[in-house]
């Protein structure tokens, strides 16, 4: 069990190719004794942008602050505070900040070893 602030989280910059001005933190994982799922919240920054990229395992999202659009497959959705995504496994997406503040989105996804 862990209860905590988010932050007490450490704040990590997105590496994967494709990324420009995103961090993320890692709020529940496997180093805090999750088994199933991982909670993740993200910072993107201004003119930032996660990559266009696809995995096997969907994506559950909350958009906690700011705006911006997600890119699920070929249709574009704008997003802003108290509103949720769904994007199934093996679909293309991708999150752009439109706003000229943080764009903040947590982000679940599945444990997969």
């Amino acid at each position: 069990m862990v209860v905590r602030k988010v932050n007490e989280v450490k704040l990590e910059k997105m590496d994967m190719s494709g990324a420009k001005n995103v961090e993320l933190q890692w709020l529940v994982d496997k180093t805090v004794g999750a088994q199933t799922f991982a909670m993740r919240r993200f910072i993107i920054k201004p003119n930032g942008h996660t990559p266009l990229h696809s995995h096997p395992w969907e994506h559950e999202n909350y958009v906690l602050e700011g705006k911006g659009i997600v890119r699920i497959g070929d249709r574009e959705f704008e997003l802003t505070k108290d509103m949720v995504v769904f994007v199934p496994p093996d679909t293309l997406h991708q999150y752009k900040n439109t706003g000229e503040d943080d764009f903040i989105l947590l982000c679940m996804i599945p444990l997969i070893d």
